[in-house]
């Protein structure tokens, strides 16, 4: 049967889908092919026909292992063809067969092509434009996962979710429902297939397929990046991470406890809410297509949050501190997200982060762009850049001891200032009575603190 399909092929030539090639010495030609037929509506490579003469092919296991890996290698994002022989004795060609791309666009060694007719031009780059645009709208997480399937997602964390949701949200989907069904409620599983979301929702192994998936958690020494008390790097699922890293966090910060009346009352240095809210925000929000991770950053005096990828268009830093529309990157994410209540009312996470620094005493917190990532930055104490400024240098230098080491006694400041003891003193008493330092212990035991 396939022999007369085959001649049927070689008779009508090459099509819109069909593209000949001498032999795979030519395989980077047909490469191009296979990179336009993903751009269009799918085709295949015959290796082994010349014009519309069947000339062979010679076929051996690692010419086959060289096509499928050059395939893997030099197209992205990476697909896997259907590579088959046909043919007997020096009349074997290889046909290599490609389906309409999901995830377009697709490109060979950086360039993208094109199937028009017969031949494979080179995109245009207004044309790649409008085509990436259009995938915007869309979503990236609503994307196909190229090679994933229902064997890849974690069971029980998907029943978790059901549970989580019917909680919250009075999510009516019985937690026993079959995952298939389950994640197509969700909207999880497009064309019969799953979407990115779904992997790094529920993926046994995300990394597998979105390796820079990860949380890069961090508390450094003092007030510079520059040497590591403790990193831990969190994989798994974006679900799992937000909890690792808040996790993270929380060792790394100190619980105050104190007696008001009969009750113990605990509070954190920084005010948990808005820490969850941040790195919620840099999870759900993130440009996975960055090749990089979501950062965590601990110092002495702050906690930053470095999210992947610049703010939504056409959102501006200083939206962020005001009411503002919710411009989700990730939709699907972020419905998951709003279902288990990770999330709350569109546009307002970052009006939270604000409310709660402020309410627990600290200053606003940052909102900036660095490098072109979104930067959170919690500050732990009230001093702010415009009080520094208003400092002498002298009280300055106070300052900047006590963010470095967290506290600073009068005998280090007579050698830092090299001064007198009275004069230490009295830059002490004017930070004090300006509320920006406190002082702690007795008698020779005093040293000082930022408020």
């Amino acid at each position: 049967m396939y022999q007369k399909q085959l001649k049927e092929i070689i008779e009508n030539g090459e099509t819109e889908e069909v593209e000949f090639k001498k032999s795979t010495a030519q395989l980077e030609k047909g490469l191009r092919a296979i990179c336009a037929f993903l751009n269009h509506k799918g085709g295949a490579v015959y290796f082994g026909i010349d014009n519309k003469t069947l000339v062979g092919q010679q076929v051996s296991d690692p010419t086959l292992r060289s096509i499928s890996q050059k395939v893997r290698q030099k197209i992205k994002p990476e697909i896997t063809p259907e590579i088959t022989v046909h043919g007997d004795g020096r009349e074997k060609i290889i046909k290599v067969a490609v389906k309409e791309g999901l995830n377009k666009l697709y490109y060979l060694d950086g360039v993208a092509y094109k199937r028009v007719g017969t031949e494979n031009p080179i995109i245009p780059p207004e044309e790649i434009e409008r085509i990436i645009t259009e995938k915007r709208k869309k979503g990236w997480d609503s994307e196909i996962c190229e090679g994933a399937c229902l064997k890849d997602i974690d069971s029980e964390k998907v029943k978790w979710f059901l549970r989580k949701a019917k909680y919250e949200r009075n999510f009516e989907v019985d937690p026993e429902t079959p995952v298939k069904e389950a994640l197509e409620r969700l909207k999880l599983i497009r064309n019969e297939k799953l979407t990115n979301a779904a992997v790094l929702l529920f993926g046994k192994d995300t990394q597998k397929f979105f390796l820079p998936a990860k949380i890069r958690c961090a508390r450094f020494k003092g007030t510079e990046p520059l040497e590591f008390i403790d990193m831990k790097v969190f994989e798994g699922n974006i679900i799992s991470q937000r909890d690792d890293a808040l996790e993270f966090v929380k060792e790394h910060i100190k619980l105050h406890a104190k007696i008001v009346g009969t009750e113990r009352e605990e509070n954190w240095e920084y005010p948990i809410e808005a820490v969850r809210e941040a790195i919620t925000n840099a999870i759900c929000h993130r440009d996975y297509e960055i090749a990089s991770n979501v950062q965590i950053r601990i110092f002495n005096d702050r906690i930053e949050i470095w999210g992947c990828g610049h703010l939504p268009e056409p959102l501006k830093l200083e939206d962020l501190k005001r009411k503002h529309d919710s411009l989700l990157r990730n939709c699907l994410i972020g419905e998951c997200f709003f279902l288990i209540k990770f999330v709350e009312e569109w546009g307002t996470g970052t009006n939270r982060i604000l409310k709660e620094c402020l309410d627990h005493g600290l200053p606003e917190p940052l909102f900036e762009l660095i490098a072109e990532n979104l930067v959170v930055t919690i500050r732990k104490y009230k001093i702010t850049d415009e009080i520094l400024k208003e400092l002498k240098e002298e009280e300055k230098n106070i300052v900047n001891h006590i963010l470095k080491h967290e506290k600073i006694s009068r005998k280090e400041g007579v050698t830092i200032l090299k001064v007198s003891p009275a004069t230490v003193y009295r830059y002490f008493k004017s930070l004090e009575n300006r509320g920006i330092i406190q002082r702690m212990g007795k008698g020779k035991n005093i040293y000082y603190v930022l408020m």
